[in-house]
């Protein structure tokens, strides 16, 4: 007589060991320097509705029949600029600031933690890290977005891609997501020394410039809390230096189209500063936690030859924090305090009192 009860196998047992997951994400890039690789990077990029926020129909017009006929050889062209003989910068930066992380979490004693790296847009994808991670024996994710300050434009896509995700799942992890950590101590912190540490070794500007990604002014209005939490990042920054309000400026880059965009704008202020004869200026980006296009190409080549081109004689960028063991640190406390409760941290958190 046929039985009814299932005795096949059992893909995610509940007898396999528990296991926890700190899925990394940064934005994407695309696999090569080519106007190829370009076209369907940008196209997954420009047309998710939290990064463009136009109607659908009209922007999916202005998307494909304008922008991804111009814009990929012009892109290919900035990307060529910075790739490096082991790939895209901030692919190679993010998996090197996973392993670190990785390696920091298991000397801490953090029991069974797996760290992984998506890209919200290329691979590996959200969706395809999460299912890896599942099969690994994950059933409680944190999710990090490596966006110091929250935007619905990035890590609020990043959730929308996590969500998308999970509710496709017959038995989704448990799930903790980071917000943000614009002004956690341990960030501001590391920060800070980054920057004293190359004043020590190549010297200081006259002045120092931070640089965020700007979004739509229309964003702000709309509630996004973006330019509140850059600007307290650089609140904080101030004081940690001792710097005034002079002598560190805040602008925003990277505006695309004919509606404003948060300001100042960061090649009119380095023009500005340039023509008011400041002549050597130390630019940072404290919004990226990994050097990519918009610090490499943006800002130490594009905007260096605007402050030349205005009377500046040396535009300084200082570097993203990367894989340096200070970021390294405070994103393994930032972890360990998000994923409070979880049995699989309780080791590490008894060894950090």
């Amino acid at each position: 007589m046929p039985s009814n009860h299932y005795t096949g196998p059992a893909p995610h047992s509940a007898d396999r060991p528990v296991q926890a997951g700190v899925l990394l994400v940064n934005l994407g890039t695309p696999d090569a320097p080519t106007a190829r690789a370009l076209r369907p990077y940008l196209a997954e990029f420009l047309g998710d509705p939290r990064v463009i926020e136009a109607p659908r129909w009209l922007w999916w017009l202005v998307l494909h029949g304008v922008i991804l006929r111009i814009r990929p050889k012009r892109s290919a062209h900035a990307y060529a600029r910075v790739w490096t003989p082991e790939g895209s910068p901030l692919k190679v930066g993010s998996e090197r600031l996973a392993a670190a992380l990785q390696g920091e979490l298991d000397r801490r004693d953090a029991g069974p933690v797996k760290v992984a790296l998506a890209m919200r847009y290329g691979e590996p994808s959200v969706r395809r890290q999460i299912e890896a991670l599942q099969g690994e024996g994950v059933r409680r994710l944190l999710v990090l977005p490596l966006y110091p300050q929250y935007s619905a434009t990035s890590t609020g896509s990043v959730f929308d891609a996590v969500a998308d995700t999970l509710k496709t799942l017959r038995w989704p992890p448990e799930l903790r997501l980071v917000n943000d950590y614009h002004d956690a101590p341990g960030h501001i912190a590391a920060l800070a020394a980054s920057i004293e540490r190359w004043w020590a070794e190549h010297g200081r500007g006259e002045k120092l410039l931070l640089s965020f990604h700007g979004i739509p002014e229309r964003y702000v209005r709309a509630g996004d809390p973006y330019y509140a939490q850059c600007q307290a990042t650089a609140r904080a920054l101030r004081e940690r230096l001792g710097l005034g309000e002079a002598e560190l400026l805040v602008s925003f880059q990277s505006r695309v189209g004919r509606e404003p965009w948060l300001s100042p704008y960061t090649d009119e202020t380095v023009r500005r500063l340039a023509a008011e004869g400041v002549k050597r200026l130390d630019v940072a980006c404290p919004g990226f936690a990994v050097d990519c296009l918009e610090t490499l190409e943006e800002i130490a080549m594009q905007n260096r030859d605007f402050f030349r081109e205005s009377g500046g004689e040396d535009l300084r960028y200082i570097p993203a924090l990367n894989d340096s063991a200070p970021q390294v640190a405070h994103l393994a406390d930032l972890v360990l305090r998000h994923a409070q409760g979880w049995p699989e941290f309780a080791a590490a958190r008894e060894s950090a009192r």
